[in-house]
């Protein structure tokens, strides 16, 4: 237990101590003294519980605010609009081999990002005992590991054998970049809209080449 934790458990129990020594000064019926310290005892509780894992709620608040961004995507035709999110970037709802993930559209990323996590919950197969590439990212150097992505679909636009790279150090970003943006007939911000619109000769992006 960490020392603000156990701060956080001294509090409760002055606190809790105080309602019952308030309650029974009253000289109140037994049965209502216990109701009231029990009532007492789950709200500060649950305030403690909120007070220690404030991260984690706000973590959660983020990302439920972040989904409900990605609700913003719309199709007319083959072609995608996505409004920009209240961060500022435009996050696009791809299925990554059949699996549904939120995936930040970065024009400044040469390849298609893949958390470790994301790799593996879609299938995505990486070989960290391979030689890594090294990328440079807005905290610094990472490793990461080439990896192919069999189908990348954004809505009506596809992709399949499309390269990638895997690290730890993605965090729980993953990132569509410009092999799969380059592949478009076009891309382009509107009024706050990203607009993707499909080649003239269909809807799934050219083959992808090596990312070296």
């Amino acid at each position: 237990m960490t020392d603000g934790q156990s701060a956080g458990v001294i509090f409760s129990v002055l606190c809790l101590v105080l309602a019952v020594g308030s309650l029974a000064g009253r000289r109140i019926p037994l049965s209502f003294a216990v109701k009231s310290a029990l009532a007492w005892a789950a709200i500060i509780g649950i305030i403690y519980l909120g007070v220690i894992h404030r991260s984690a709620i706000v973590g959660s608040f983020n990302d439920f605010e972040h989904w409900a961004s990605i609700g913003k995507q719309q199709t007319d035709g083959k072609t995608i609009r996505i409004a920009q999110s209240d961060d500022g970037h435009y996050y696009a709802r791809a299925t990554i081999n059949g699996v549904t993930r939120s995936m930040m559209i970065d024009s400044g990323a040469t390849t298609v990002s893949l958390s470790e996590a994301t790799a593996n919950a879609v299938g995505v197969k990486f070989d960290k005992n391979s030689e890594p590439v090294q990328l440079q990212t807005a905290n610094g150097m990472v490793d990461a590991w080439r990896a192919t992505i069999k189908q990348l679909d954004i809505d009506g636009l596809h992709a399949r054998d499309i390269k990638a790279v895997v690290s730890a150090k993605f965090g729980d970003v993953d990132v569509i970049g410009m092999n799969f943006l380059s592949r478009l007939r076009s891309w382009r911000v509107e009024n706050g809209t990203l607009v993707l619109e499909p080649t003239e000769s269909g809807n799934e992006p050219n083959a992808d080449t090596d990312l070296t």
